[in-house]
């Protein structure tokens, strides 16, 4: 039995799921002729209360479209200095859109309006990139799945209406926030330009992402992803299991999020843990003590079958998912209970 924590992307289709998939009806997707991914676009753009939705491969390629829809070579977009667009899509931004990041020290990979405000480039001194985009995640992934306050949310909305800037989501893990703070999507559809919903992390579906958006902002969407690769065909039974999901795999989420918690609270009461970060969703991260080598730990959790994720700098990830049961949760704890350096 391998317990697999590095990410909430390692999960298999359920049987369910694959039922369902197979039995998808579909079509020519670039023609917009496959009524499955018809379907789970209009499913989504309604649940968010957004005008239009369309089916990425992969939420890096739905937000680098978001990103090559809001500006122009040149420009720059505010960030995060630990947003996924800049840390985990490959230079992207710059490779793409020619744009570059203003980068923010927020808290757990979250900003403020008044650090949003104060990052905006004045935009008659043509000495500096126009600023044209804020892009904010949630939940966040280097911040340990930290959920956004939906009021600051709408403080950032204020300031990008003041001074003219689009404004983008990477949801990669919204439906996390959502299930976590037991809140409306729609909410969000009101405040955002577009927003980026992965299917496969923490939903259990293969692959996918619906970048959702006004119908001003997805005015060339289609072109962009068509620039981008990212034409698919009979990609119906792919979109089918993200609209099992939505029917099936939303609610259980909380069981994710529980779990984490328990991990969380067992990992602080360790003598080899440094520290925890807050635990708000499905994503745990720590630190252990600095006489504890974390290549040693990493292949001690691996001979008992268990893998995590190191991010960098001493940090170290768990994520909770749909294919982590109880008794392999169960098991894991106490292997962490009992571990000695």
């Amino acid at each position: 039995m391998i317990i697999d924590l590095r990410s909430d992307t390692v999960t298999k289709p359920t049987p369910e799921m694959l039922d369902f998939m197979s039995r998808a009806e579909v079509g020519d997707d670039v023609y917009k002729e496959d009524p499955t991914v018809n379907e789970l676009e209009e499913r989504l753009s309604n649940l968010f209360g957004m005008d239009q939705g369309l089916f990425f491969p992969s939420g890096s390629m739905a937000n680098q479209a978001a990103i090559k829809l809001h500006t122009q070579p040149g420009e720059q977009l505010i960030c995060d200095k630990w947003a996924h667009v800049y840390n985990y899509e490959g230079g992207g931004v710059s490779f793409n859109s020619g744009v570059s990041c203003k980068l923010i020290d927020g808290h757990m990979g979250m900003m403020n309006a008044q650090q949003v405000e104060e990052a905006i480039n004045p935009p008659d001194f043509y000495h500096s990139p126009l600023t044209s985009l804020v892009a904010v995640e949630n939940t966040t992934n280097k911040g340990g799945g930290a959920c956004y306050d939906f009021a600051e949310l709408e403080r950032i909305k204020k300031i990008c209406d003041i001074h003219g800037l689009k404004y983008h989501m990477d949801g990669a893990r919204i439906m996390n926030a959502l299930v976590a703070k037991n809140e409306d999507p729609t909410s969000y559809g009101r405040i955002f330009d577009t927003i980026s919903v992965c299917l496969s992390k923490g939903l259990g579906a293969p692959m996918g992402t619906v970048l959702l958006g006004t119908n001003e902002a997805m005015a060339n969407a289609m072109r962009v992803r068509k620039v981008l690769g990212g034409g698919m065909r009979q990609v119906g039974y792919v979109a089918a299991a993200g609209i099992y999901a939505l029917d099936n795999h939303i609610e259980r989420l909380a069981e994710d999020h529980q779990r984490a918690l328990e991990i969380a609270l067992v990992l602080k009461g360790q003598d080899y843990v440094k520290e925890v970060e807050p635990t708000e969703t499905n994503i745990v991260i720590f630190y252990l003590e600095n006489h504890v080598q974390q290549e040693k730990f990493m292949e001690d959790l691996l001979k008992q079958n268990i893998k995590i994720s190191d991010m960098g700098q001493g940090k170290l990830r768990i994520v909770t998912h749909l294919d982590y049961t109880q008794q392999m949760h169960e098991y894991f704890l106490e292997v962490l209970g009992d571990y000695e350096p």
